[in-house]
């Protein structure tokens, strides 16, 4: 919020790497017949489930975010090289954020995938990732990077308890839920049905949002709910350049373990 994220908060995005996969798997049971006739899975449990499997990713996410939020504020050397990168974002704007968005939400993982799970072979669906990938996290930077000055203009820029505490209640459980995640799920899975328009209705429905989008959010608030709180205690121009970098430590970890699941034994023998 992420993450986009999520991303975000808005790092509610930072949920956004996770979508491809959720939406592909998950509703596609919510969709099929054969899931009116059978029990499913709680959300809150598929979601839970899904946070266990992301522990440790998170821990090393939220690990290193700790540490150069300590070290900014402790450590001169750190402060200057981040002072600079709040220089380039002030003088930079939009434009810094949807560059910044872009490298870590599309152009990192795409990347990865081709140097190391492709062997450096570039095919047809890396062209077809990036032709979506680009402009949503590119647009989706930017809309974190207006809802984060809304909340400086709600409730300050101070870091406090109280004001960090607001921001990441408005951000987590207010914004998320009810924008972020619904509207990340939407177009993945618009993606991953092909741009297709027919059953674009379904997204509407509370079996979608209870199916899909719950499982979503307990999946991540576990890892964004921290990594928020580390963003918000930082000056209001590194809150991008910070958010940016968490994407993308969480993108090159997420998308490891989704190749290394997909190209699993288990996997290819099913």
């Amino acid at each position: 919020m992420l993450e986009l994220v999520l991303l975000g908060g808005i790092l509610g995005v930072g949920n956004l790497p996770l979508l491809d996969s959720v939406t592909r798997n998950t509703f596609r049971s919510v969709n099929s017949s054969e899931a009116t006739t059978t029990k499913r899975e709680a959300p809150w449990l598929a979601g839970i489930r899904a946070a266990k499997a992301n522990l440790i990713p998170g821990l090393i996410v939220q690990g290193i975010m700790l540490t150069l939020l300590l070290c900014y504020y402790f450590y001169p050397p750190t402060t200057r090289w981040l002072n600079q990168l709040a220089q380039l974002k002030g003088e930079f704007g939009y434009g810094y954020t949807f560059v910044a968005s872009v490298i870590a939400g599309a152009l990192v993982p795409e990347i990865m995938r081709i140097v190391v799970f492709q062997k450096g072979r570039f095919i047809r669906r890396n062209f077809s990732n990036l032709l979506f990938t680009i402009p949503f996290w590119g647009i989706t930077g930017m809309i974190v990077d207006l809802f984060y000055r809304m909340q400086e203009h709600w409730f300050g820029a101070e870091v406090t308890f109280t004001v960090v505490l607001a921001k990441v209640v408005v951000d987590q459980f207010i914004y998320n839920p009810l924008i972020a995640a619904p509207s990340g799920a939407w177009l993945y899975d618009w993606k991953n049905s092909d741009y297709s328009i027919k059953g674009i209705s379904r997204f509407f429905t509370a079996t979608y949002y209870r199916y899909v989008i719950i499982p979503i959010l307990f999946a991540t608030w576990g890892v964004w709910i921290p990594l928020v709180t580390i963003i918000y205690c930082l000056p209001s121009l590194l809150q991008i350049p910070l958010f940016a970098l968490a994407l993308s430590l969480w993108v090159m970890l997420f998308t490891w373990i989704s190749e290394q699941r997909a190209n699993s034994p288990e996997k290819i023998a099913q």
